[in-house]
């Protein structure tokens, strides 16, 4: 019987902004080691219980998304795949979600800040409480999780890539399973941008943006060719939202990008409507909680997306 490999954990001080090939690791371990992996929020602790608005327009945008790493994981060459098994998480207990100007796929309707500041129960994960209109089952999980790119150079950690990086995909939670396409010797793996809670979309451009720390157990699987990210999940991977149904809004068009935002501003039309909320509370209620899918994409020339709101939050 093999002995367990012992749990390093890896601090929050360990992190870098970018993917970058030549930052060096800040640990070396051999595959099937779990780490303990000290997670900053995307704004890298910026937001305290008690800011104001103000502190979204001062929010350091060139250090945003810092992720703890990067670890090297001996053996790992181009052409590997790195298997990343999502253990647990353990939660904060305090979160962010913010409209930031120039960001989001209303960006062009909403051009001024907002923020809410949330505190949830750390332990229970009872819903968050989204001020007077609403409540927000939680889903821990890490919006920000990849490796280094063969490209050289510092490559911006906003947009995700083929080696992972800021996928924010809400199923990437606890039991799921994460394969990523190994482009550097060793990896070079680093995790954050961890979240609370999250509509799939992430609209708004935030979810409930919460550090927390992250237990993960990186594998190697060896000369096997990934052109793209894939994870596997236990599932159901609606449960917390589905219980009360949903109030569903689409965007029908030649354009996906088009459909989405139609169906996105049905949604917070109808929250303004009949919610009674203002509609920057509207625009970030729906990025934490409501779905964006594709209902169907080969009817041509138009296509259907659909926005599910969770009308469990109302309960």
């Amino acid at each position: 019987m093999s002995q367990a490999l012992p749990i390093k954990t890896i601090h929050g001080h360990h992190c870098h902004h970018g993917w970058d090939n030549s930052i060096a690791a800040v640990e070396r371990v051999a595959p099937g080691t779990t780490l303990n992996v000290v997670c900053h929020d995307a704004a890298g602790g910026h937001f305290t219980r008690d800011a104001g608005v103000e502190a979204v327009t001062s929010m350091p945008f060139e250090r945003i998304n810092p992720v703890t790493g990067p670890i090297h994981v001996d053996g790992a060459a181009p052409g590997d795949v790195l298997k990343i098994t999502l253990n647990d998480f353990t939660p904060s207990g305090f979160g962010w979600t913010a409209n930031i100007p120039g960001f989001g796929l209303l960006a062009d309707q909403f051009p001024e800040p907002a923020l809410t500041l949330w505190d949830y129960d750390r332990h229970a994960l009872s819903p968050a409480v989204f001020g007077q209109h609403a409540r927000i089952p939680l889903k821990p999980f890490a919006g920000t999780i990849g490796l280094a790119p063969a490209d050289p150079g510092n490559h911006s950690i906003v947009p995700p890539r083929r080696v992972g990086g800021n996928l924010d995909i809400r199923d990437l939670g606890a039991g799921s399973v994460l394969y990523l396409p190994v482009e550097v010797e060793g990896a070079l793996f680093s995790i954050g941008d961890t979240h609370a809670a999250q509509g799939d979309g992430e609209v708004c451009g935030t979810a409930i943006e919460s550090a927390m720390d992250v237990s993960v157990t990186l594998e190697l699987i060896k000369d096997t060719p990934l052109a793209m990210p894939r994870f596997s999940t236990p599932g159901p991977v609606t449960r917390h939202l589905d219980g009360a149904g949903y109030e569903v809004f689409t965007g029908i068009g030649p354009d996906l990008m088009s459909g989405a935002r139609q169906a996105l501003e049905g949604a917070i039309e109808w929250l303004v409507k009949t919610r009674n909320l203002p509609a920057e509370q509207a625009y970030m209620l729906c990025s934490v909680c409501g779905d964006l899918r594709i209902s169907e994409i080969v009817d041509a020339p138009n296509w259907v997306v659909s926005f599910y709101l969770p009308r469990i939050v109302f309960e």
